[in-house]
């Protein structure tokens, strides 16, 4: 539909912006942090890794025990909605850095965070919901006084350049054991400030 502009009188087509609004979740989020975790881990990993693995991990992050444990140890979550529905979620902890690993100014801080999950469901990707959530994650742990925020994520995973494009550098590559005879082989990468 045209409006005409009461300025000019010209015609436009008004712009429809999508509405991002992200909250902080609670032990009572668990079902649709699960849920989205099932709904993504197939098509981000189902090509890197086996169904089996897939089916461990989701079982080893996303129980209810091992939420209420994430939440214990003080993972903040965050969850995304998208012109009101529930999209993606983030997770993000604050961790002590290694002085011998972590660059750091005189006077500044070691303390870091950790982007533990960020997962957004395939039909909102594009939308800047990733973005929204990320930026979260930054906000919480500049407002907490820490000096980074770090991530571990799968070499073949599209996501790396995402965090590229967002000015993470890849740090070390790390092969971590989780038990079952599976695998992460991960990209470390930081984003410093």
């Amino acid at each position: 539909m045209n409006y005409e502009s009461p300025e000019r009188g010209s015609f436009m087509i008004p712009f429809f912006m999508s509405e991002i609004i992200i909250r902080p979740a609670t032990l009572e989020d668990r079902k649709f942090i699960r849920s989205v975790s099932e709904r993504t881990w197939p098509s981000t990993y189902g090509h890197i890794i086996s169904q089996e693995q897939i089916d461990f991990m989701l079982i080893w992050m996303y129980s209810d025990a091992s939420l209420a444990e994430q939440f214990a140890k003080g993972h903040q979550f965050y969850i995304a909605k998208l012109n009101g529905d529930e999209i993606g979620f983030c997770s993000v902890s604050a961790e002590i850095g290694d002085a011998e690993n972590e660059k750091s100014a005189p006077g500044h801080s070691l303390k870091q965070h950790k982007l533990n999950k960020l997962y957004v469901l395939p039909s909102a990707h594009g939308t800047g919901s990733g973005k929204a959530l990320l930026n979260k994650a930054i906000e919480v742990a500049k407002s907490e006084g820490s000096a980074s925020l770090f991530l571990q994520v799968n070499k073949l995973n599209k996501a790396y350049i995402f965090y590229l494009k967002n000015g993470f550098e890849k740090e070390e590559e790390f092969k971590f054991d989780i038990g079952n005879g599976f695998y992460m082989d991960d990209y470390v990468m930081r984003l410093t400030f």
